[in-house]
C-alpha cells in the first residue's frame, strides 16, 4: 500500500488539489543531496547541487516523455508564463490576440495583462460555456488568435479541457498553445511529445507532491530558437562560466529561460518526489484515483457537479449541499477530514496515499452531517 510511503497526519487528507502529503524519504534524499555537500567537505557545494538539479530535469523528462534540455526549472507558472510572453515575437507583435478561459486560475490572468503589449487583447471564454466540448473551442479559436491558453484541468470546477483535440486545432489556426498541468501533473498521464504543444507550464506542490518553489517550463523544440527571453542571468548563458561581462548568447536548450543563480533546495526536494510518481507511474495514480471518486459519484451522487466521465473530470471531485454546506465543512472539520470549497461547492481530491476506508469515512461524515441538518 503506498499510503506507508508518505507523511500522513491523523484524520483523512483530501486536498491534494491544493498540496500534496510529503514522502517519508524525502527528508533524508534532501539532507543527502542539499546538506551534505554543503557541510560534509571545505569544498564549494555547486557541483554536486547542479547534479541534484538535472535529476529534476530528468524526473520531468521520464513523467512527461520528452527529453530533460526540453524542460527549464522555473519558480512558479506566473514567472515561466511571464517569460514566455516576452521572450516570443509573435506575442509582443501589435494587436496580438490571446484566447484563455475565464476560469483559468487568476494569476495566469494576471501575468497575461501585464507582459503581453497594452495594444494586446484577451479573449476570455465565458464561465457558461462547457469546457469540455471541443465544440466550444472550435467557435474562440479563430484563425487571429495568436495564442491559446489551456489549463489541462480547471481547479476550482473539476474540469478537464480535451487538450489533444484544442492543440490539434490551434495547428489549424496558426495559434501557439501553451498548457497549464498544474492541477493535472501527476494524476493525470500527458505525454508531452505526442502532445506536440508549443510550451506546457506546471509545478510539483499538489500531485506531484514537491513542495513549493519548484515550478518548470517546456519548450518545444521547434520553438526553443524563436524565443528569445528578457529575463535572463548567467545561467541563461550557452557557456555560464565564460565570464565575459561584453558577450551573452542564449543557451541553446529550453535552459535559456533559467536566469541568475538558482535555488536549488526545492528543486532537490521535488526531483525526489517526481522521480517516485515517473517510476511508479501516473496511470496507476489515476486508476486509483478514478476508482475513488466512483464511490463518491455514487453515493453522493446528487450533490455532484462535476463530470463523471474520466476524460472529462480532473483528480477533483466538487459537490454542492447547497444550505448544508456549512454543517457539511463543520463535521468535516470536525472529523479531522480535510477538504475546502469554493465558488461551486466542497473539492476532494483522492489521491494514491487515500484509501477506500478514507472515502467511507468521508462519505459517512458527510451523510451523518446532511441528517443532522434536517
Amino acid at each position: 500500500m503506498h499510503k506507508d510511503d508518505f507523511h500522513l497526519a491523523d484524520g483523512c487528507y483530501l486536498l491534494s488539489h491544493s498540496v500534496g502529503r510529503a514522502l517519508k524519504s524525502s527528508q533524508q534524499h534532501f539532507t543527502e543531496h542539499y546538506f551534505a555537500p554543503w557541510q560534509s567537505s571545505n569544498k564549494e557545494p555547486w557541483q554536486h547541487w547542479l547534479a541534484a538539479l538535472e535529476q529534476f530535469t530528468n524526473a520531468l523528462s521520464v513523467l512527461f516523455n520528452a527529453p530533460s534540455e526540453q524542460f527549464c526549472p522555473q519558480v512558479n507558472l506566473s514567472s515561466g508564463l511571464t517569460k514566455l510572453l516576452m521572450a516570443h515575437p509573435k506575442l509582443q507583435q501589435k494587436n496580438c490576440k490571446v484566447l484563455m478561459a475565464q476560469s483559468d486560475f487568476p494569476s495566469m490572468g494576471f501575468a497575461m495583462q501585464k507582459a503581453l503589449p497594452s495594444c494586446a487583447e484577451i479573449i476570455f471564454i465565458p464561465e457558461h460555456e462547457t469546457l469540455t466540448d471541443i465544440n466550444v473551442w472550435q467557435r474562440y479559436l479563430t484563425h487571429d488568435i495568436d495564442l491559446v491558453f489551456i489549463s489541462h484541468v480547471y481547479s476550482n470546477t473539476g474540469v478537464q479541457a480535451p487538450v489533444h483535440d484544442i492543440v490539434a486545432l490551434s495547428k489549424v489556426t496558426n495559434s501557439l498553445s501553451i498548457i497549464d498541468v498544474a492541477q493535472s501533473a501527476g494524476v493525470i498521464p500527458l505525454d508531452i511529445t505526442a502532445l506536440n504543444a508549443d510550451f506546457m507550464i506546471g509545478s510539483s506542490v499538489k500531485w506531484l507532491c514537491g513542495g513549493p518553489g519548484a515550478a518548470y517550463l517546456w519548450v518545444n523544440p521547434q520553438q526553443i530558437s524563436n524565443c528569445e527571453p528578457k529575463d535572463v542571468g548567467w545561467f541563461s548563458h550557452q557557456t555560464p562560466f565564460e565570464f565575459d561581462i561584453n558577450h551573452f548568447a542564449y543557451n541553446s536548450s529550453a535552459l535559456k529561460f533559467w536566469g541568475g543563480t538558482p535555488s536549488v533546495a526545492p528543486y532537490i526536494i521535488a526531483a525526489h518526489s517526481i522521480g517516485y510518481f515517473a517510476q511508479l507511474g501516473v496511470e496507476k495514480v489515476r486508476e486509483h484515483n478514478l476508482a475513488m471518486l466512483a464511490v463518491i459519484h455514487q453515493q453522493l451522487a446528487e450533490f455532484v457537479v462535476s463530470p463523471s466521465a474520466s476524460e472529462q473530470c480532473s483528480g477533483t471531485v466538487i459537490l454542492d449541499f447547497k444550505q448544508q454546506q456549512a454543517q457539511v465543512l463543520t463535521a468535516l472539520s470536525d472529523a479531522n477530514i480535510s477538504v475546502d470549497a469554493r465558488a461551486l461547492g466542497i473539492r476532494v481530491s483522492p489521491h494514491i496515499y487515500n484509501s477506500e476506508a478514507d472515502i467511507h469515512e468521508f462519505i459517512s461524515v458527510v451523510k451523518q452531517a446532511l441528517k443532522g441538518a434536517e
